[in-house]
């Protein structure tokens, strides 16, 4: 919440390398497609010297699929759903640009209005192209879908501040959020004796309280 995106990048690697200071490990970063994003993390990674292996998430993908089926079905089409998995099936066997020169062709016979969602989606394929070996990534076990990092962004952030009136203050939030973490994973309690002990050292301040363990 109170971070720009290049130091919440930067934090981000400095965990993984914490993890493996040495870089021996694949490293495999999992991006929405953002070109600010991509640049951050590219510049990062050469910053630290380390090689990283960009997989665009599959969902992002998946909602440029849907979008673009509009071109060719209408939104009640059970059809969409077919063609939309065909389109998808085909991507993560590798073969993107396949899958680009499909919808185009398909599309050649609409008008400039009518395959104009058609066209963007190929373009997001193209631009995207190199993050999109779907087909490498699952042989080699890496995640292709950030459902685990929304899912945390729902349970952690929208449930709670997402609340119809609310109204929050920057560093509210992030006060807000830092507990509902700690409390999800579990650290509440530990967090809490912390809290206190600090606590009594601010208000009842001694030379020589280090030497005493806090009882009650």
């Amino acid at each position: 919440m109170e971070h720009d995106a290049d130091q919440v990048i930067a934090a981000a690697f400095d965990e993984a390398e914490a993890r493996d200071p040495q870089h021996r490990r694949c490293w495999v970063v999992l991006v929405d497609g953002a070109e600010h994003q991509l640049e951050l993390v590219h510049a990062e990674a050469a910053r630290r010297g380390v090689t990283i292996h960009v997989v665009l998430d599959i969902v992002h993908v998946i909602e440029k699929l849907w979008v673009a089926s509009r071109c060719f079905h209408t939104a009640t089409d059970p059809d969409a759903e077919t063609w939309v998995g065909a389109q998808a099936a085909r991507i993560l066997a590798g073969d993107a640009a396949g899958a680009v020169v499909g919808i185009r062709t398909q599309a050649d016979r609409l008008s400039v209005d009518q395959r104009a969602a058609g066209d963007r989606a190929c373009r997001y394929l193209e631009n995207n192209a190199a993050y999109l070996h779907y087909d490498q990534a699952l042989e080699a076990g890496w995640p292709i879908a950030s459902g685990i990092v929304e899912g945390a962004a729902r349970h952690l952030v929208v449930d709670r501040l997402d609340i119809t009136g609310s109204r929050w203050s920057v560093p509210g939030a992030e006060a807000v959020l830092t507990l509902r973490a700690l409390i999800s994973n579990g650290d509440f309690p530990q967090y809490w004796t912390f809290h206190t002990r600090r606590e009594r050292e601010r208000l009842c301040p001694r030379p020589d309280q280090h030497e005493y363990e806090l009882l009650a």
